[in-house]
């Protein structure tokens, strides 16, 4: 193994894709009927590895015309100088952003083809505590209906997934009745979270949360917006015993993370790969979160958050996020779905253990006019 110590990054491909959502969706503060993916390809020692984020083409622009250069030739083994050169690239242009997520895609492919050069997957690489995360099911969109939402959380349920998540806070008046359709449709056991995307204020979410906690929800995601740190913890110290405040998605860079941390502004941290610089940022937030006690719990693509989900002790579960898990699947072969409410690496497969399907992907390129 001593050939692989050192292996030069040879090149570097990007592509950006724009896929329509299945039908129109939104939250409490965005409403959206397409998803972009930038994609990279990294190849060294007759090798390929792949890394994405879901974001705008200028993450690609920006890969093309600033991280390529930062990369090629480098020693994909390792992994840490690779991300740190990046990191340090693009100081003056502001780290959150389309800088941390076109890192972020190049960052997975770096690993994604490290563990193919090795022959390994991925979870074997980095070092698996587990061998299986628990995942949630994510959609109950606002745009819904309440009978599509009713069947889409039912659907996660039936297949053995015992938690599932919706959106709440465009309709504020609607949304109790959604929950109520929401506890019915999967039934007493299931545990029930509710997304409000920033959407309340701080005595709309207090007030709304005594409401919820009638129908047993136990997971309220940004009851007022993740940059009102303070507002966050008033809503953990004061909503009903059993109900739990998370937020992180947003976050780009460790500060963020640790601000939010010391804050006591949240009971469940989150974080994006696609979004905090990759798995190396991924794996950095889930240190920080051992080190303050607080669990982990992964923000959509759960394709690329399964390998490093299985890693971190603090990592509760995945997010089994609709609109990703239906792209990955129509973009990649080797996705493995949720068995008995748990994503399960195949050890047969190296690296991430996808190959790009790319006849399918290539649809989805957005063509000059």
């Amino acid at each position: 193994m001593l050939e692989m110590t050192h292996v030069p990054i040879e090149g570097i491909e990007v592509a950006a894709y724009e896929i329509p959502t299945d039908e129109p969706e939104s939250d409490g503060t965005l409403a959206w009927d397409s998803t972009g993916m930038v994609l990279v390809e990294l190849s060294a020692g007759g090798k390929t590895g792949l890394g994405y984020t879901y974001g705008s083409p200028a993450c690609a622009a920006l890969i093309e015309s600033k991280l390529a250069d930062v990369v090629e030739g480098r020693n994909v083994m390792a992994t840490r100088e690779c991300w740190l050169a990046m990191v340090e690239s693009i100081r003056n242009l502001g780290r959150p952003g389309i800088c941390s997520m076109a890192i972020a895609a190049v960052d997975i492919a770096l690993w994604d083809l490290k563990a193919r050069l090795l022959e390994l997957p991925l979870v074997t690489l980095l070092g698996g505590v587990r061998s299986s995360v628990p995942v949630y099911g994510s959609g109950g969109f606002t745009s819904y209906s309440e009978t599509r939402l009713r069947e889409q959380l039912a659907g996660w349920v039936t297949s053995g997934i015992p938690r599932v998540k919706m959106k709440i806070g465009r309709y504020p008046h609607d949304d109790l009745a959604r929950i109520r359709a929401a506890r019915e449709a999967i039934g007493p056991e299931t545990e029930l979270y509710v997304d409000a995307n920033g959407a309340y204020s701080r005595k709309q979410a207090l007030a709304r949360a005594e409401a919820f906690h009638e129908y047993g929800v136990s997971w309220y995601e940004e009851p007022v917006s993740s940059d009102d740190l303070a507002g966050l913890r008033l809503l953990r110290n004061r909503v009903p015993g059993g109900i739990e405040i998370s937020a992180g998605e947003y976050g780009y860079d460790l500060t963020y993370f640790r601000h939010m941390l010391e804050a006591e502004a949240v009971d469940v941290m989150q974080a994006d790969a696609t979004r905090c610089a990759g798995i190396t940022g991924f794996l950095d937030v889930a240190a920080l979160c051992d080190a303050y006690h607080v669990p982990l719990s992964s923000h959509t693509a759960p394709a690329l958050h399964m390998h490093p989900g299985c890693c971190a002790s603090q990592v509760r579960h995945l997010e089994y996020f609709h609109d990703h898990a239906r792209i990955e699947a129509m973009l990649f072969d080797g996705i493995v779905g949720p068995v008995n409410g748990a994503l399960q690496p195949n050890l047969a497969r190296p690296g991430l253990g996808l190959t790009l399907k790319r006849e399918e992907a290539e649809r989805y390129r957005p063509r000059a006019e």
